[in-house]
């Protein structure tokens, strides 16, 4: 199994927009060579559509695109949930609810879930949502996903710029 594989990988609306499709498993995304199931972005909530007790739906905006998400508010009613037991589908369905009432326009918000394929565009099946305070955040989310390119470079390269690259990121090789 892929070491990226069902962790949530940060990553900027640019390059979650140029994820492509796996043509054996449709919960699999691929970017730069790495398999993907799941995403985390930090951004600007530009638009949202709630549909009571359905889902809301909703746009991230990072500064380098933008990300539509949906979250889920059906979790009383799915058959998805049936076979689980109904205190935590209670607790999931409350979170969900929270969330969703966190998420207003023009409010920062760090998203995690999975990456789905919706009528041919992608999308994040959310998962969880934090609304940031701190505006350094969005900053900071850059940075580690410019990071993680950059030691991602070092490692295809694997030259002098490989050691520059790792120091430059602050890693030991």
């Amino acid at each position: 199994m892929d070491a990226l594989y069902n962790t949530h990988v940060k990553l900027l609306a640019f390059d979650f927009l140029k994820l492509t499709p796996s043509p054996t498993d449709p919960s699999s995304f691929f970017r730069r060579g790495k398999r993907l199931s799941r995403a985390e972005t930090v951004g600007i909530v530009v638009t949202r559509d709630l549909k009571p007790g359905k889902f809301v739906k909703f746009t991230i905006d990072d500064g380098s695109g933008c990300i539509s998400c949906v979250l889920w508010l059906n979790q009383l009613n799915s058959s998805y949930f049936s076979r689980r037991n109904p205190s935590d589908v209670r607790l999931i369905a409350q979170a969900a609810t929270d969330f969703a009432s966190d998420l207003q326009l023009g409010v920062l918000a760090r998203v995690r879930g999975r990456i789905t394929d919706y009528r041919g565009a992608l999308q994040i099946s959310v998962s969880d949502v934090v609304v940031e305070r701190d505006p350094n955040m969005q900053i900071l989310h850059w940075l580690d996903c410019m990071r993680s390119l950059v030691m991602l470079l070092a490692r295809i390269l694997d030259s002098d710029c490989s050691a520059s690259c790792a120091r430059i990121c602050g890693v030991e090789r």
